[in-house]
């Protein structure tokens, strides 16, 4: 069932974006009413105007007075005033409050599970990385992907299930790679050999000594490195929207590698620039079938995670990822798992592992978003090869 929202005389359905007051329709324009939602979804602290900005109108450069015209017309919509305030609230020099008490409808009841358990080790050149353990049974090890966050995951919609899932026969063993999320941001390496060493250790100070490993886009990559380099630890491999080569490295054509160059250029200078229109375009590439409200989660999520320093310094080491000499030397058993209609990593480079990768079993999912969501069938389909394989 989805979720509405009332309050005072009003009440919301973002799905159906439709306001209503004493009952009837109140016709609100479209980024109206994408204010009104992200205030809400919000309401339990101050939402910044540059946040507004970036939500509402995406890739739009606009003036300040947009956003206030745009408030003015919200309040009112839902019998607001500057004057009165009692909904929405001015916090002057800052942003936005939505004050008023809220009621949910159709909301999913809340996850009950028992606490993770997040820990600290430290790596050999002084860098303190955070692994987190959630779950119980045999151990199933998942690799860093882009920009975690084991604190932020946990009760994130784009990852929670994932969580979940992953956990419900296994004591799940995930980590925060170096430069983002609990682990430590400022640090001096950035290389891809650093984030194999990051597991490596995680692997080490838990004594794990065989496991089934994940490894998810391009913690793949990190995953294939690390059965290679251990290959008596590693039971089986699981590689889900993976690649051997990132986008830079398997640019074979001019024109490829122009647009791979400017693929590089405009995440630079976005991110430099803590430009929404790159996190914008990220987030419909990972997520292309999701909600805005989904959407929102993943650029929210994107924004805690790390520096927008060490954003550029992610996308250009991700660029130059090849493990393809090596993932001939994968020697378990491996179970290829991807979205056919991936805009992120196109099916090519799942079919790519499969002809480099002895043992390995190809299985296309019907879904077109990078991260699967909770919602969609492949979401169990995912699930059950992955129970099938694990237990096989």
């Amino acid at each position: 069932m989805a979720r509405m929202y009332e309050f005072e005389d009003c009440a919301v359905d973002p799905q159906r974006f439709e306001l209503r007051r004493c009952g009837e329709p109140v016709h609100v324009e479209p980024q109206v009413f994408a204010l009104l939602t992200h205030l809400i979804r919000h309401r339990d602290r101050v939402v910044g105007k540059n946040e507004l900005l970036d939500s509402v109108w995406g890739y739009r450069h606009v003036s300040e007075s947009a956003l206030t015209s745009r408030v003015k017309a919200l309040r009112r919509a839902i019998g607001d005033s500057g004057e009165q305030q009692r909904i929405v609230a001015t916090v002057h020099g800052v942003g936005y409050r939505f004050v008023a008490d809220v009621r949910e409808n159709g909301a999913a009841p809340p996850r009950t599970r028992a606490p993770q358990q997040i820990r600290y080790c430290r790596s050999a050149d002084g860098v303190r990385v955070a692994y987190a353990l959630s779950g119980c049974g045999p151990p199933l090890v998942k690799a860093a992907n882009w920009l975690t966050h084991l604190d932020l995951e946990w009760t994130s919609p784009i990852w929670a299930h994932w969580l979940d899932g992953l956990a419900r026969r296994h004591t799940l063993v995930r980590y925060d790679e170096r430069g983002c999320g609990l682990s430590d941001w400022d640090i001096g390496e950035f290389r891809f050999d650093d984030w194999v060493d990051d597991l490596e250790l995680v692997v080490d100070g838990l004594g794990l000594e065989r496991f089934p490993l994940l490894g998810i886009s391009q913690g793949g990559a990190v995953a294939i490195a690390y059965a290679v380099r251990h290959p008596e630890r590693v039971s089986r491999l699981v590689l889900a929207g993976a690649y051997s080569r990132g986008r830079f490295a398997r640019a074979a054509t001019p024109e490829e590698k122009e647009e791979a160059e400017l693929d590089l250029v405009l995440g630079r200078i976005g991110w430099r620039h803590d430009d929404p229109t790159f996190r914008q375009v990220f987030a419909s590439q990972f997520l292309p079938d999701a909600s805005r409200e989904l959407w929102d989660a993943f650029n929210d999520l994107q924004r805690a995670t790390t520096s927008n320093d060490n954003v550029v310094r992610f996308l250009d080491v991700f660029a130059h990822i090849d493990v393809s000499a090596i993932a001939p030397s994968v020697r378990c058993p491996t179970l290829i798992l991807h979205s056919r209609g991936d805009l992120r990593v196109p099916k090519a480079q799942a079919q790519e592992l499969a002809a480099l990768i002895p043992d390995s079993r190809l299985c296309f999912l019907d879904s077109r978003n990078h991260i699967l969501t909770e919602q969609e069938p492949a979401w169990p389909e995912f699930l059950d090869e992955l129970d099938a394989f694990l237990g096989s």
